[in-house]
């Protein structure tokens, strides 16, 4: 992330003009992205949702004299699917700090297992199906399935994706306290 550029006056007001001719309105908007952006952040387990959607807007911002004049739809999607690659950057940041080495001892990974079926038992029976059900597809088909099994649940996607992360984060607890029991 470029942390050394800053949003001016200026590429603020350009920004607010590319949302909206009216300045009222484009501010509404600009809050309305800004909240949108923190909550998506914080509810995929971002440590500080508010610095990513800050950095979400400046990167739009600065890509703002590239984009403005050819970019036609809603600008809220811009916004968004630039949110995305912000956070497969968190992603790769986050992941050599939280992952433990790889295990090459063959007691190490029978543990690992042992804990995660541990793990699995006690999670609800709705809760286990349902994280089984949301991985059982692969690649492409993995939007579609997982687009169905919302649709057969009657919830939004959205909300199918944030119940399969809490479960996953709940699971992943335990996997690291079981863990942590075991080799004390």
């Amino acid at each position: 992330m470029n942390k050394d550029w800053e949003l001016s006056q200026e590429t603020f007001d350009a920004l607010l003009a590319w949302l909206d001719s009216d300045r009222e309105q484009a501010a509404l908007k600009y809050e309305e992205i800004r909240r949108g952006l923190i909550k998506m952040f914080a509810n995929r387990g971002c440590v500080d949702p508010e610095d990513l959607a800050d950095e979400t807007i400046n990167r739009v911002t600065r890509k703002l004299k590239e984009i403005g004049k050819e970019f036609s739809g809603d600008p809220t999607r811009y916004f968004f699917g630039v949110a995305n690659k912000v956070y497969l950057e968190f992603l790769r940041r986050k992941i050599p700090q939280a992952m433990p080495p790889p295990a090459n001892d063959p007691n190490r990974i029978e543990l690992e297992c042992n804990c995660l079926e541990h793990c699995i038992e006690r999670l609800s029976k709705e809760g286990r199906e349902l994280l089984l059900r949301y991985y059982a597809a692969d690649d492409q088909a993995e939007t579609d399935h997982r687009r169905a099994l919302a649709e057969k649940l009657g919830i939004a996607p959205n909300a199918l994706r944030i119940r399969a992360h809490r479960i996953r984060l709940a699971l992943k607890e335990c996997v690291e306290k079981c863990l942590e029991r075991s080799l004390e």
